[in-house]
């Protein structure tokens, strides 16, 4: 971060109102150069107006010290320039002064004022002593040569300093606005930075719920059948060989399916890459954040677009239910028609889910699965009656997540959800998602 507006100011400090000590000596010097040319000048002032000199030194120091203030009281400073200007004293507390009051913020119409003023004086005097001396016979010159001189006297007094100290005074207003341009800009930057790493966070946390909510999906339905193909293989192992051999080459099927599901979602993860771009993130924070983002959405297309379930699957899934020893009832109404892709996956999984809870919590239950087709949505419900008692002995465990992900699949394609235990002691998932 770089130092600027108000904290550079507060950062160098200085005396009084002086923002730097070095501007507080220059002006000590100045103030002091000027008292000295003012005490010098009281001299012959205070011969002209008959009083001691030691007064008119005086005078003329106390006169020409106005200047320490001329940051922080321009308009006094010009003013007592002028005041002195009669005494044909304070030539530079009047450069210097009026300098100081066009470099100010003091509005331009006082600045114009106070330097006519000053310049008339200047002419006025000028003028005045120019005629005073050709009628003392000091000056052998024509009569053309005083309104001349002293109008480019008035003119040089005056007209270098106003323009110098306008000048000046607009650069400073401008590097002042460009400063205060800048610390903006560096708090929106900071302010978008903060924002973008709150978007990538919350991307990053939303891609791992949809990655664990794949996972249990496969992993859950796939390995529930598996453990109930297991258990039936051992219970019939010795009785009946034949059966016993089909259950153990499902077990291999539906093994070999669930391994291919996750090396699929795990070569989207790995083409992310994400390792690459963590490593980023700790030498470029801001870079790191669009590029997380980045990451994060092209993982998620890719998940979207690939190949995954659909629901002209629906039958070979209640078909693999009920190998497992699953009395399923399969129904479809309305005439079946292709959906969006993430429409049919979230259906399937929805179908999947529930099936799978009916083998963790109501073994051996006769359980009822209906699809419709209706005209701008897809219904569906896996309902089972009260658990016979069959089967448990599987010991299957649950995570307490299935219908969880199930309610969030359904409300993200703006669809609803319900499920809940029936009248008859069984359970029912229910959800109607739009097709389109």
């Amino acid at each position: 971060m770089t130092t600027t507006g108000e904290e550079l100011v507060t950062a160098r400090g200085g005396p009084w109102w002086w923002d730097r000590r070095r501007s507080a000596v220059f002006d000590v010097g100045l103030a002091v150069a000027s008292a000295l040319e003012c005490g010098l000048e009281g001299v012959p002032f205070a011969r002209e107006a008959g009083v001691p000199a030691a007064v008119g030194v005086v005078f003329g120091v106390l006169a020409g010290s106005v200047l320490l203030v001329r940051r922080r009281w321009p308009i006094a400073v010009v003013l007592v320039a002028i005041a002195v200007t009669p005494a044909a004293m304070g030539f530079l507390m009047g450069v210097v002064g009026l300098y100081s009051l066009a470099a100010s913020e003091v509005p331009r119409r006082i600045i114009a004022s106070l330097a006519g003023m000053q310049s008339v004086g200047v002419l006025i005097v000028m003028f005045v002593r120019m005629r005073q001396n050709l009628a003392r016979g000091e000056l052998d010159v024509g009569d053309w040569i005083v309104p001349f001189a002293s109008i480019t006297m008035a003119i040089g007094v005056t007209a270098p300093p106003l323009l110098l100290g306008l000048y000046v005074g607009a650069r400073r207003r401008l590097m002042e606005s460009l400063r205060e341009r800048a610390d903006s800009l560096e708090r929106e930057l900071q302010l978008l930075a903060e924002r973008a790493e709150e978007r990538a966070e919350w991307a990053r946390g939303e891609e791992r719920t949809r990655i664990a909510r794949e996972m249990h999906d496969v992993v859950a339905h796939r390995v529930s059948l598996m453990v109930v193909h297991a258990a039936a293989l051992q219970a019939v192992a010795r009785k009946d060989p034949e059966k016993a051999v089909k259950n153990a080459a499902l077990v291999g099927d539906m093994g070999r399916q669930a391994l291919t599901e996750l090396r699929e979602m795990l070569g989207v993860l790995r083409s992310g890459g994400d390792g690459g771009q963590r490593r980023e993130r700790a030498s470029v924070p801001l870079a790191a954040v669009g590029a997380a983002a980045a990451a994060a959405a092209a993982a998620s297309r890719a998940v979207d677009e690939g190949e995954g379930p659909c629901l002209s699957e629906i039958e070979e899934l209640v078909g693999q239910s009920a190998a497992a020893g699953m009395v399923v009832d399969l129904s479809v109404e309305g005439e079946s028609r292709s959906c969006a892709r993430e429409v049919e996956s979230t259906a399937y999984r929805v179908v999947q889910e529930a099936l799978t809870n009916v083998h963790k919590h109501a073994a051996g239950a006769k359980t009822y699965v209906r699809l419709a087709y209706r005209v701008s949505e897809i219904a569906m419900q896996v309902e089972n009656e009260p658990p016979s008692g069959v089967g448990a002995s599987a010991g299957l465990p649950s995570g307490g997540n299935g219908l969880v992900g199930m309610k969030e699949r359904v409300s993200a394609l703006g669809g609803v959800f319900v499920s809940g235990p029936t009248d008859a002691g069984g359970f029912r998932v229910s959800a109607v998602i739009p097709a389109s």
